[in-house]
């Protein structure tokens, strides 16, 4: 083995590519050319030559100086990199800025966290409508479709607690949609935003109404619930 061959190798040192370039590049609209001409202004970067010139990188690469300085400008263009002015004991210089690179990456996860957020309150919405459906055993009518909607998109309800006010006035025997906003707002005006807080509070309003002195009740299916409609 040559020892020198492999300190030389060692010394060359290797360069940093992020997970999240490589499986990135093409949705934020680079090419493998112009993919592999940002790895070696890594490259260069990383050695301390941060403004490496087009006949530095045509060394490198399958193409002519000409076309690495077109590609450069292209990208400078489409806000992939960017060159700043920098200086250093009162000696000016440039170099290139892959931090636009790096904002295109972020911008891309925050947007597919968008869409996959979307689809989730799609998908909470869609099944919101379906177990109305069942519960109710009939489709919705066109205004208690629209009452559903003003729930979610007006009054920011979080589709879990409209479940739990479903759940609760079929439980309460009193299944109408009035009942349903009725409890929705009084969750809402109290401040109930999570599931358990709205178990804790219904838990309180039917304690109230099961008085101490009351006689135990015989059927295990007859539960006291709080009536809403006469807050």
């Amino acid at each position: 083995m040559d020892k020198q061959l492999m300190l030389a190798w060692i010394e060359a040192g290797t360069i940093q590519i992020p997970h999240l370039l490589m499986n990135k590049y093409r949705q934020i609209g680079l090419d493998e050319k112009e993919l592999v001409l940002l790895l070696h202004i890594i490259s260069f970067a990383e050695k301390g030559n941060e403004f490496p010139t087009p006949e530095q990188l045509a060394h490198r690469m399958t193409m002519t100086s000409e076309e690495c300085a077109m590609m450069l400008r292209k990208l400078v263009q489409a806000g992939f990199i960017q060159i700043e002015d920098q200086s250093k004991d009162g000696v000016g210089f440039e170099k290139y800025s892959l931090a636009p690179l790096w904002l295109k990456l972020i911008d891309d996860i925050e947007r597919e966290q968008k869409q996959a957020n979307v689809e989730t309150a799609l998908m909470e919405e869609q099944n919101l409508y379906t177990l109305f459906e069942q519960e109710f055993g009939r489709p919705l009518s066109p205004l208690e479709c629209e009452s559903m909607a003003m729930w979610i998109d007006q009054d920011k309800h979080d589709p879990v607690l409209i479940k739990a006010a479903l759940r609760e006035s079929v439980m309460s025997g009193k299944l109408n949609f009035r009942y349903i906003d009725r409890i929705l707002f009084e969750w809402k005006k109290n401040g109930i935003v999570t599931l358990e807080q709205a178990r804790v509070q219904a838990l309180k309003f039917r304690q109230k109404t099961n008085k101490p002195d009351q006689k135990p009740v015989q059927s295990s299916n007859a539960v006291p619930f709080y009536n809403w409609l006469e807050q």
